[in-house]
């Protein structure tokens, strides 16, 4: 027990950290593209910066389950890569679906795997909002303005 809680709480300040430094990347890629594209102009541009973030993270979380799988593998707790990222999925996203288990003695880590992929989402969930807020189609004070403005009470682009 004491193994799977340190080799689990190894691995999950390594997600934490390519976490941190996945959403600090995705900032600085998305400003630059938004700024460079003119994707703050309009609403299709801000859309497209939406879905180029939502992909970003998508490619963060990939590289965190793949190396979930990975250790895994290393351990031996299953013997071959598709297993290993079809449980790492399903196990991060939290859906277990049960058709693949661990080993008595690795089950631990695998419940640690969907404690972290759980913060880890809600994480990436609170970024797209402030997101969606900031360059996104939602921008503060364009939608739910109190008053009725169409553009929140700012003056036109």
């Amino acid at each position: 027990m004491i193994g799977n809680l340190a080799l689990g709480t190894a691995v999950i300040s390594i997600t934490v950290l390519i976490h941190t430094v996945g959403l600090i990347g995705v900032t600085h890629l998305m400003n630059y593209v938004r700024t460079w594209f003119r994707l703050h102009r309009h609403e299709a541009g801000r859309t497209m910066a939406m879905i180029a973030t939502v992909l970003a993270l998508f490619f963060v979380h990939s590289v965190e389950v793949w190396l979930w799988a990975w250790v895994y593998i290393a351990i031996g707790a299953l013997s071959d890569i598709n297993s290993a990222i079809y449980f790492s999925v399903t196990t991060f996203a939290t859906i277990g679906y049960g058709d693949i288990v661990l080993s008595h003695d690795w089950r631990l880590l695998a419940a640690l795997e969907g404690i972290s992929g759980l913060l880890l989402i809600g994480w990436s969930t609170a970024y797209l909002v402030a997101a969606s807020t900031r360059h996104g189609p939602l921008l503060v004070g364009e939608h739910f303005d109190p008053a009725g403005r169409s553009n929140g009470g700012f003056p036109p682009p």
